[in-house]
C-alpha cells in the first residue's frame, strides 16, 4: 500500500521488499521545494558552464546564466580559462552585455571601469579620486566563481567552496563522458550557437524524460514511422540496451538503435560514398581503441545524465543540454550540438541533419517531449486525489533494460538525500 502524503512522509517512497518506488507529486508543484532545491542542490553541486571549444582563442568569451547567476566565461591573454560573476565591483552593472565574442578587456558602460579578460581592474575614470593602493587587495577585480574545473573539455562551476573534486563528483559518469570525447582525435567542438526554449513544466520532469527509454516508441512513434517510410533510413539493428546507476545521482542508458550515426553506423540512405567514409572512421577507431571499444563508440547510443541538470545525448547526433527551473512549473532549456572537430564535411552535413531532425527544438522529438511534460504538469493539478508518481519499472530485475526506470530512481534517491523533502501538502 502506498503511504498517505503526510507532512512527515519523505517525498521519495521506496519499498525494496515490495519492489515499489514512488515520488510525491508535491515535489513538482511546491514553491518551497523549489527554494530548497536551489539551496541544497544548485548552490551545492558542480554545474555545467560550457565547452572548451567555445573558447578556442585567447580573448574569447561567453556570457551564460547558471543557477540564476550571470557569469562571464573567458580565456585570458595567457590562455587561462576563467569564470567570473558578470557584475562590476563598483555598482553591480554587468560588465559584458554580449552573448559571446573576443575581447582584450571589458568596459562597464555605467561608469567606465575597465577589466581585463583575466578579471583584473585595468583602469577607472577619475582614478585620482581613489587612494593609490585602492585595489592592492584585488577587491576591485571581477569576482571569480568559488570553484572552476573541467573534465575532457566540459567545464563546470560550483558556488560551494569546499565541494569535492570534480573528478570525484562525476564518479562513474566519467566512463561515458570518455566514450563521447574519444570520438575525436583532436577535440570535440560545439557546432553553431545555443538553442534556447522554455517548457511549462517542472525541471525534474525533463530529467526523468532524458533518461527514459520507456516512452520512446510510444511518444516518438511519428519519428519511427518516418524512418520506416524513408527509404534506407533504418538499419536492421533492434532497440536493446541497459540502464546504469553511475553514483552521486548520475545515470545513463546505453543501447543499440536502427538509425544512422556519423560515428560510425551506416544506413543505406547515405549511399556507397557514405559507407566508404564511415568505414574509414570505424577503422581508425579500431586502431586507436581496439575492436570492442571501437564498436561501442561507433554503434552504441547513450543518454547520459549528470546530476543535477546536464544531459549528453549521444544518439543519431550529439546534444549537450542544461535546464534550470524558473518556477515550480517552468524551466529554461539550453542546448548545443557537439561533434568531432576534424570530421568531414559529409559527416557534418548528416550529423546536423540528424540533430535538427530529431533533437532540435523543432524536430520530431523535442515538441513531443515538451507536450508530454506539460501534460504531466497539468495532471499534477489533481495532487490531492492522486499524490504519487510511480517509478518502479524494472525493480524486480537483476539486469535492467534501457527502458526500465533504474536511472530515474538513481536521480530521485540523490535528490531526496540532498533536499530531505516531505510528501505532505
Amino acid at each position: 500500500m502506498t503511504p498517505a502524503a503526510t507532512a512527515e512522509q519523505a517525498a521519495v517512497w521506496h519499498d525494496a521488499e515490495k519492489q515499489r518506488f514512488k515520488v510525491a507529486r508535491r515535489s513538482f508543484v511546491s514553491p518551497q521545494i523549489l527554494r530548497d532545491e536551489y539551496r541544497t542542490i544548485f548552490d551545492q553541486c558542480w554545474l555545467y558552464l560550457g565547452h572548451e571549444s567555445e573558447l578556442l582563442k585567447n580573448g574569447d568569451f561567453v556570457t551564460r546564466v547558471v543557477a540564476k547567476r550571470t557569469l562571464l566565461f573567458t580565456r585570458d591573454a595567457q590562455g587561462k580559462v576563467n569564470a567570473f560573476f558578470n557584475a562590476c565591483p563598483h555598482r553591480g552593472a554587468q560588465v559584458c552585455r554580449e552573448r559571446k565574442g573576443n575581447a582584450k578587456s571589458f568596459q562597464c558602460f555605467y561608469h567606465g571601469w575597465v577589466f581585463g579578460s583575466d578579471g583584473a581592474l585595468k583602469s577607472q575614470p577619475a582614478s585620482d579620486c581613489y587612494p593609490e593602493d585602492f585595489n592592492a587587495d584585488g577587491s576591485a577585480n571581477l569576482v571569480a566563481v568559488p570553484c572552476l574545473d573541467s573534465y575532457r573539455g566540459f567545464w563546470f562551476v560550483s558556488f560551494k567552496r569546499d565541494i569535492e573534486s570534480l573528478a570525484d563528483y562525476l564518479a562513474g559518469a566519467k566512463e561515458w563522458i570518455d566514450v563521447v570525447a574519444d570520438q575525436s582525435e583532436a577535440m570535440m567542438t560545439i557546432v553553431g550557437g545555443t538553442q534556447e526554449y522554455q517548457i511549462r513544466a517542472n525541471w525534474k520532469l525533463l530529467t526523468e524524460n532524458s533518461i527514459d527509454g520507456y516512452h520512446a516508441i510510444n511518444t516518438h512513434a511519428t519519428y519511427v514511422d518516418y524512418l520506416k517510410n524513408s527509404n534506407g533510413s533504418m538499419s536492421p539493428v533492434p532497440f536493446e540496451g541497459t540502464g546504469y546507476d553511475l553514483g552521486n545521482g548520475h545515470a545513463v542508458i546505453e543501447y543499440r538503435a536502427p538509425w544512422g550515426r556519423p560515428v560510425a553506423q551506416w544506413i543505406p540512405l547515405w549511399g556507397e560514398d557514405g559507407k566508404v567514409e564511415l568505414a574509414k572512421v570505424k577503422a581508425r577507431l579500431v586502431e586507436r581503441f581496439g575492436e570492442a571499444r571501437a564498436e561501442r563508440i561507433a554503434s552504441g547510443n547513450r543518454n547520459l545524465f549528470i546530476f543535477p541538470n546536464l544531459v549528453i545525448n549521444d544518439i543519431m547526433a550529439i546534444t549537450v543540454r542544461t535546464y534550470f527551473p524558473t518556477a515550480p512549473d517552468a524551466m529554461q532549456v539550453s542546448g548545443w550540438a557537439l561533434a568531432p572537430q576534424e570530421e568531414s564535411a559529409w559527416a557534418r552535413k548528416y550529423r546536423l541533419s540528424n540533430f535538427l531532425e530529431f533533437l532540435g527544438p523543432g524536430g520530431f522529438a523535442t515538441p513531443d517531449d515538451v507536450e508530454a511534460l506539460e501534460q504531466c504538469q497539468r495532471g499534477f493539478e489533481n495532487l490531492l486525489e492522486a499524490p504519487w508518481s510511480d517509478i518502479s519499472k524494472g525493480m524486480k530485475k537483476e539486469k535492467v533494460n534501457y527502458d526500465d526506470e533504474l536511472q530515474m530512481r538513481a536521480f530521485w534517491t540523490e535528490w531526496q538525500r540532498r533536499t530531505n523533502a516531505r510528501a505532505g501538502i
